[in-house]
C-alpha cells in the first residue's frame, strides 16, 4: 500500500435550471488533498475555503472517511491531510459533495477497499441525499441521474461538453437548508407537467449538445428558481446582462447564491471583461466542464 496519495475532486454545478436534484456538471474547479499516513490525525487547510476552527472528529472529511471505513468493517488509519480548495463554502459549487467524494476516496485508498465507480456513486449520493453534485464529482462531465428507494444510482454520463461556463460568486453564503425552506411542498398537476417538460427538454438539449437550446431551458425552471430568486443578490440583473452580452442562458448553480451562465467559447474573453465591469462585487470565474472526475495519484 502506498504511503502517500494526491486526491483531486472537481466541484460541480447542479440543476442548471429545471434539472432539479438530478442534473449535475463537473467543473474545472477543484478540491485537492495530499494524504499521508502518520500516527495521529491532522487536517490542514491551505486556504480560506474550509473551516477555520474544528475538531477532527467533526470535520466532514474525517466523518465521511470514518463512516465508509466502518461500513466496510475496516479500521481507518490516522492521516495527515493537506487540503486546497477552489470551492467556496455554501455558494452552490458543490463544496460539500466534493468533500464527501474526497472522504470516500480517502477511505478507499488508505483501507484498500477497492470500491467500484458504482459504489462511489451510490455512497456519495446516499450521503448527499440526491445524486446531482455527487455524481458530477465522481465522474466529471455532464451527469443525469436518478436514485431509487434503495439508494442505487443510475446515471447517464456525457463528456466533451464543448461550451464554456461563467460563475458569479457573491460574497455571501446560502445554506442549502435555507434555500430548500422556501420551496413549496406540493405543485399543481398542470404546473408540474410544464416543469417536468422543461427539465426533459434541458436534458435532451444537453445530451444533443444543442447548447443554445439548453440555455433557453436553463432559464424557464418552475421547480425552484421562482422561489429562490429573492434570496440571490442581483439575480435579475445578472440574467439580463449575461443575455445581452451573448450568453446562451443563466441559472442558479445548485441552490445558489452563485449563478452560472453557459456561453459560446468564441465570446469568452469579452464576456468576462464585460461582466466583471458590471458586477465588481461578484467573483466572476471562467471555467469549463471537468472531464475526469475524482482522480488519485500515488507519490
Amino acid at each position: 500500500m502506498s504511503k502517500k496519495w494526491q486526491i483531486s475532486v472537481p466541484g460541480s454545478t447542479a440543476n442548471l435550471g429545471p434539472g432539479f436534484d438530478s442534473i449535475g456538471l463537473g467543473l474545472s474547479l477543484y478540491l485537492k488533498l495530499e494524504v499521508s499516513l502518520q500516527d495521529t490525525w491532522e487536517i490542514i487547510h491551505l486556504d480560506d475555503n474550509g473551516p477555520s476552527e474544528f475538531e477532527i472528529e467533526d470535520h466532514l472529511l474525517y466523518v465521511i472517511a470514518k463512516r465508509i471505513a466502518d461500513q466496510y468493517g475496516e479500521e481507518l488509519p490516522a492521516c495527515r491531510v493537506e487540503m486546497a480548495s477552489e470551492l467556496p463554502l455554501a455558494r452552490g459549487l458543490g463544496s460539500s459533495a466534493a468533500a464527501i467524494v474526497a472522504g470516500i476516496e480517502l477511505a478507499n485508498q488508505v483501507c484498500n477497499l477497492e470500491l467500484t465507480v458504482q459504489d462511489k456513486l451510490n455512497l456519495s449520493s446516499q450521503i448527499e441525499g440526491h445524486p446531482d453534485n455527487a455524481t458530477a464529482s465522481v465522474l466529471g462531465g455532464l451527469t443525469i441521474s436518478s436514485m431509487d428507494e434503495n439508494g442505487i444510482v443510475d446515471t447517464l454520463h456525457i463528456n466533451d461538453i464543448e461550451a464554456l461556463f461563467v460563475v458569479y460568486v457573491p460574497d455571501v453564503e446560502l445554506k442549502t437548508s435555507e434555500a430548500r425552506s422556501v420551496l413549496p411542498e406540493v405543485f399543481d398537476r398542470a404546473y408540474a407537467v410544464r416543469a417536468s417538460a422543461n427539465a426533459n427538454m434541458l436534458a435532451a438539449s444537453l445530451m444533443a449538445r444543442d447548447f443554445e437550446r439548453a440555455g433557453h431551458y436553463m432559464e424557464v425552471d418552475l421547480f425552484h428558481e421562482p422561489y429562490r430568486s429573492k434570496l440571490i443578490p442581483q439575480y435579475k440583473e445578472i440574467h439580463a446582462a449575461a443575455k445581452a452580452s451573448g450568453a446562451y442562458g443563466t441559472a442558479l448553480s445548485g441552490a445558489g447564491p452563485t449563478l452560472i451562465s453557459i456561453i459560446p467559447s468564441a465570446i469568452a474573453d469579452d464576456f468576462v471583461v464585460t461582466m466583471k465591469a458590471q458586477f465588481p462585487e461578484h467573483h466572476i470565474i471562467l471555467t469549463k466542464a471537468d472531464e475526469k472526475g475524482v482522480q488519485v495519484a500515488f507519490a
